[in-house]
C-alpha cells in the first residue's frame, strides 16, 4: 500500500484476489474462472492472482454478447465468472444460462448500484482480505512453467471463438522475445491501448511491466483521436497497434500531436504495406516492429528492421535452428498438397504457402499447447509432413517468402477465392478499396453466383453518412485491380460488427453474400459498362435465373 495515496500496488492487489479465491469452496486447483472487464490495471492483478493458487482465467472478449459469450464460458469450462460492473448488463442477459457459475462482481469508481442479483460484490469482501505475500500463510503449492497460466481466445472472425492455452512459459518467451528482438530499454514507457484480453495488449504490452519493469501506461478502450495527445501527456516512448489502428489514426485531421510526441518505436501486427510509408513519414515513427503469429501457434516472425510489408524475417540457413516453413497448399481446400513420396511440398522463395511450424515438445518455443477444445486442437496439426511421424502447426495464414528469408502476409486459408481461373487473395483487393473510400472499414469475400465457376468478390464497405461515391469506386477498382479482382457486388454497411481486434466478421456477410430479399443494406452490382447500379429484386432474379450474365 503507497500510504501518500492509500493505492493498492499491483502485488497486493493480487494476493488479495488469490488468497480469498482460495477459500472459496466452488473453486479448486486447475479450474478455469471467466473474467469479463475492460482494460485496467485491476484486470491484470485478477489474472495474476488466481494464477497464484491454481487457477486458470480465461480471458473473455468484452465485446461478445449472449449467445457467443455463453459459448465462451463454456468452452473454456468455466466454474465462475469475475465481471466489471461497467459490463454488468451483458452478464445479466445470459443469467439464466450460467445459472450453476458464481458470480462476481467488481464495481466500477464511483461503484453503480447492481442490477445483477446474487452476485458477490469483491471490492467488499476484498476490504477483509490481506493483500501480504502468501507465503505468509503457509507452503505454497509448486507450479511448473509448463502449467496452464490464462485462456486467450481466438478472434472469431471465421467461426465461434476458440479458447488457447497460454503457459507460463509460453507467456515469459512471448514478452521476452519481443523485449529482446526490438530492443525495448527499462526507461521506455509502453502506450497499450489495446484490450487486455487479447495476446497484443495482455501479453506482449502487459508483459514488458510484469517480466522486465517496463512502465506500461494502460488505456480502457483505443480512441484514434486520443491516441497521439496520450502519447504525449504521458511521455511515451513506445506504443503498440493491431489491426486496422495505423489506418484510423492516419483518418484522424492532422494536429500538431502529430508529432509532437517522444515515440520512436511501434510495434504489432496488421500494418498493411499500402499505408506504411504514409504512416511513418507524418507521425515520424522511426522504427516499426512488424510481429506475426497466432496465440496458440509455435511460429512466430518479427520483421526487426522496418523493412516495408514484411512481417517477419528468418535466413534461409537458420531451418534447423528455427523450423518454420510454407508448404504448398491446394487452392480450392486449402489443403497441403503432397508428393508421390506422399509428404507435403515446401515452398520455394515468391511461391505462396501455408505458413507452418515444426512442433518438438522438448522445446518450449517449438511446442503447441492447443486450445481447451482438444478435437480444435487435432485440427490444426498436420502430419507426416517431411518425414513419417513428424508434426506440425498449421497457422491458417498463406505467406510468401523472399530470396532474403523475409515473409509477407497474403491472406487467410478460406479467404482467398478463385474467379474467373485465378486467385484472389482478400487482403489485397481490401487495401486497395479501403484507400479509395477515405481509409474506411471495408471486407472483401467470394460469394458463389449460380451458373458460374468459383466465386464472384463481393466488398462489404461502412459507411454510416452515405457519402460513398460509387462511380469513383468503380473507377478506381479499374485502375488499380484486374479484372478478376474488381468485386462484382458492393454492399454499403451502416451498422458494422467487428472483433475486439478491429476485423470484420465475415461469415455472417459471405454467408448473406448478395441475396436483397434478405439484405436491408443497398447492394449494387458491376454491370457491363463497368458502373455500380443498384441490384434491384429484379435484376437479383436474373442473375440468379443466370438471364443476366456475370
Amino acid at each position: 500500500m503507497d500510504e501518500s495515496t492509500g493505492t493498492l500496488h499491483l502485488e497486493e492487489f493480487s494476493n488479495q484476489v488469490a488468497r480469498y479465491f482460495r477459500s472459496r469452496e466452488d473453486l479448486s486447483r486447475g479450474d478455469s474462472v471467466a473474467l469479463v472487464m475492460e482494460s485496467r490495471p485491476e484486470y491484470i492483478g485478477f489474472w495474476l492472482g488466481l494464477s497464484k493458487v491454481g487457477l486458470v482465467a480465461a480471458l473473455v472478449n468484452t465485446n461478445l454478447r449472449r449467445d457467443v459469450l455463453v459459448h465462451s464460458i463454456r468452452a473454456a469450462g468455466c466454474k465462475a465468472l469475475i465481471f466489471g460492473s461497467e459490463l454488468e448488463d451483458a452478464v445479466v442477459d445470459i443469467k439464466d444460462e450460467i445459472a450453476t457459475l458464481n458470480l462476481y462482481r467488481w464495481p466500477d469508481d464511483p461503484p453503480p448500484k447492481s442490477q445483477c442479483n446474487g452476485s458477490i460484490d469483491l471490492l467488499l469482501e476484498f476490504a477483509k482480505v490481506s493483500g501480504n505475500s502468501l507465503i505468509s500463510d503457509g507452503p505454497l503449492v509448486r507450479g511448473s512453467p509448463r502449467d496452464k497460466l490464462i485462456y486467450i481466445y481466438t478472434s472469431g472472425t471465421t467461426g465461434m471463438p476458440k479458447a488457447a492455452v497460454v503457459t507460463n512459459l509460453r507467456y515469459m518467451l512471448m514478452s521476452c522475445g519481443v523485449h529482446a528482438m526490438l530492443g525495448l530499454r527499462t526507461t521506455d514507457r509502453i502506450y497499450d491501448s489495446l484490450p487486455l484480453y487479447h495476446t497484443a495488449g495482455g501479453v506482449v504490452g502487459a508483459g514488458q511491466s510484469l517480466l522486465r519493469g517496463i512502465t506500461v501506461v494502460l488505456r480502457r478502450r483505443f480512441s484514434a483521436s486520443k491516441f497521439w495527445p496520450d502519447c504525449a501527456h504521458y511521455g511515451c516512448t513506445v506504443a503498440q497497434y493491431i489491426g486496422e489502428i495505423c489506418r484510423y489514426l492516419l483518418a484522424v485531421p492532422q494536429s500538431p500531436t502529430d508529432t509532437s510526441h517522444s515515440v520512436r518505436l511501434m510495434f504489432g501486427n496488421g500494418l498493411r504495406p499500402q499505408i506504411w510509408g504514409p504512416f511513418v513519414e507524418r507521425f515520424r515513427v522511426k522504427q516499426i516492429g512488424e510481429f506475426y503469429g497466432a496465440t496458440e501457434g509455435n511460429s512466430n516472425l518479427v520483421n526487426i528492421d522496418s523493412r516495408v510489408g514484411a512481417v517477419g524475417f528468418v535466413p534461409r540457413f537458420a531451418g534447423a535452428l528455427y523450423p518454420v516453413a510454407l508448404l504448398r497448399v491446394d487452392e480450392e481446400t486449402g489443403e497441403p498438397i503432397r508428393g508421390p513420396n506422399g509428404f507435403c511440398i515446401p515452398c520455394g522463395p515468391g511461391e505462396a504457402g501455408v505458413f507452418v511450424g515444426k512442433i518438438n515438445p522438448k522445446k518450449a518455443v517449438n511446442d503447441f499447447s492447443g486450445y481447451a477444445d482438444k478435437k480444435a486442437s487435432e485440427k490444426k496439426i498436420i502430419r507426416d509432413v517431411f518425414r513419417k511421424g513428424d508434426r506440425v502447426f498449421n497457422s491458417g495464414d498463406i505467406l510468401v517468402m523472399d530470396d532474403f528469408g523475409y515473409f509477407y502476409f497474403k491472406d487467410r486459408t478460406g479467404d482467398t477465392f478463385r474467379w474467373r481461373g485465378e486467385n484472389v487473395a482478400t487482403s489485397e483487393v481490401e487495401a486497395v478499396i479501403s484507400n479509395v473510400v477515405g481509409l474506411r472499414d471495408a471486407a472483401v469475400y467470394g460469394v458463389e453466383v449460380p451458373g458460374t465457376e468459383g466465386k464472384a468478390g463481393m466488398a462489404a464497405i461502412y459507411d454510416p453518412e452515405h457519402s460513398l461515391n460509387l462511380s469513383e469506386l468503380a473507377e478506381a477498382v479499374k485502375h488499380a485491380l484486374p479484372a478478376y479482382a474488381r468485386p462484382l457486388f458492393v454492399r454499403v454497411l451502416t451498422e458494422l460488427s467487428m472483433t475486439g481486434t478491429f476485423k470484420i466478421k465475415k461469415k455472417d456477410l459471405q454467408l448473406e453474400a448478395f441475396d436483397v430479399t434478405k439484405i436491408k443494406d443497398p447492394v449494387y452490382f458491376l454491370d457491363r459498362t463497368g458502373s455500380y447500379v443498384r441490384l434491384t429484386d429484379k435484376l437479383y432474379s436474373d442473375i440468379v435465373e443466370q438471364r443476366v450474365r456475370v
